[in-house]
């Protein structure tokens, strides 16, 4: 459960994948136990799939099973579990051997074949009834595994099969968070730690490196301010509406269907005088089976913000820089994409534009205010830009344009509090 499959049937939008390198980078840390035991002790992951196979034994009852990123072989021992007849556990990493060990233990072996290798190479003897698999990353498509899950689908599904899950969606929602703050206070601080390694170095060693302070500067506002960040909200850091950006079945869906995303939705804010930070994208999955064959009981595992029931995939926060004061009369219409990286196809980069508007007759929204500081903010990273003019005798308008990255980050490697609330 929740390892991978050394996916690269999609590969990345300009070529194929280096196996090798993808496997160094992205696939390695999933052969350790300790970052299986993190996915495992995730009790939203776990009830929602323990729940999904065996309130729906019927669709595992006798059946073959393939098992898509095995991992630990959790899952391919539920389903054994249910009363499958035969499950495939496919595995790319060497936790395929722990995944052996356990199935061993639990005295499933008759019935759970583990196969190390990749899902795209691997040679089953038959076609299988049910594809599971916990491939979502975060914000749902972040590793670009469901690749792997589609190839299997394609290659091994009988045409009455199903998928576990079944369905998936991605949300986005406009957020309040003091996170904002400790990151610009961040680069503030890397920046300022430079100008002090540019004195040292010239009077230390007699080189003056500061024709580097530009694409130094530039790396460190990546970092800091155009990067997502990993966090759990809580529900009271949602300001607006949220909204569904792209809904995935997982019976049909193609892998052009997610090379890129493109979504426009409108949300209002739905809170009293707040800041509005940046917005924070999640997601959840159905078991629904399929229309033929539907489950008993529909499972959803949701990723949205809770105050007690937070996963280890937590949101991703998208911040812009400064932000804006709004209040509930503001509307927002937003524009936003998603591709996978140029540099690593298991990556994001993510853009919103974002217009909002407000009736004008609302003294206490300071629309120049927020322009001015739009305008004069010495942060060029989010390629901000801003406009405000008069759309009708009703409302004011502006707009911001940003675009930020998701990168690879566990929650343990990030510097940030659970709440951050303003």
């Amino acid at each position: 459960m929740g390892s991978r499959t050394n996916g690269v049937a999609g590969g990345s939008i300009n070529g194929p994948v280096d196996k090798g390198a993808d496997f160094a980078n992205y696939f390695c840390t999933y052969a350790f136990l300790y970052h299986q035991k993190e996915m495992l002790n995730d009790r939203v992951r776990m009830d929602a799939y323990y729940n999904a196979v065996f309130k729906n034994k019927h669709h595992f009852q006798g059946k073959t099973v393939l098992d898509v990123g095995t991992g630990s072989g959790i899952l391919a021992i539920w389903s054994a579990q249910a009363g499958a007849r035969k499950v495939y556990a496919v595995e790319a990493t060497k936790m395929s051997e722990h995944a052996r060990t356990l199935v061993q233990a639990n005295n499933l072996q008759d019935v759970v074949e583990v196969i190390e290798g990749s899902m795209e190479e691997v040679v089953l003897p038959e076609k299988v009834d049910v594809i599971i698999s916990e491939w979502m990353g975060y914000f749902l498509l972040r590793e670009s595994m469901f690749d792997s899950v589609i190839c299997a689908r394609d290659r091994w599904l009988k045409p009455t099969g199903v998928m576990y899950p079944s369905h998936a969606r991605m949300w986005v929602a406009p957020i309040r968070s003091g996170l904002v703050d400790q990151k610009k206070i961040d680069y503030e601080g890397a920046m300022d730690d430079w100008y002090g390694f540019l004195e040292d170095t010239k009077d230390y060693y007699g080189v003056d490196m500061s024709v580097l302070t530009k694409p130094f500067s530039v790396e460190q506002e990546k970092y800091y301010l155009q990067t997502s960040l990993w966090n759990n909200l809580h529900p009271d850091q949602v300001i607006g509406t949220p909204a569904v950006i792209k809904v995935i079945d997982c019976l049909t869906a193609s892998v052009n269907d997610i090379l890129q995303l493109e979504s426009s939705f409108s949300s209002a804010i739905s809170m009293v005088p707040t800041r509005f930070c940046g917005f924070a994208g999640w997601f959840d999955v159905h078991f629904r089976g399929r229309t033929e064959d539907p489950a008993q009981q529909e499972i959803e595992l949701t990723t949205a913000p809770s105050p007690n029931n937070g996963t280890h995939w937590g949101q991703q926060v998208f911040f812009f820089h400064p932000p804006l004061h709004v209040d509930e009369e503001t509307n927002l219409n937003v524009s936003f994409s998603m591709i996978r990286s140029k540099e690593n196809h298991r990556l994001m980069e993510v853009e919103f534009d974002v217009k909002i508007s407000k009736p004008s007759d609302k003294e206490h929204f300071d629309l120049s205010f927020c322009c001015l500081n739009i305008l004069s903010s010495p942060v060029a990273n989010l390629s901000l830009v801003s406009s405000f003019r008069e759309c009708s005798k009703s409302a004011l308008f502006l707009q911001l344009h940003f675009k930020t990255w998701i990168l690879v980050c566990m929650p343990s490697m990030l510097v940030c509090s659970r709440y951050a609330l303003d």
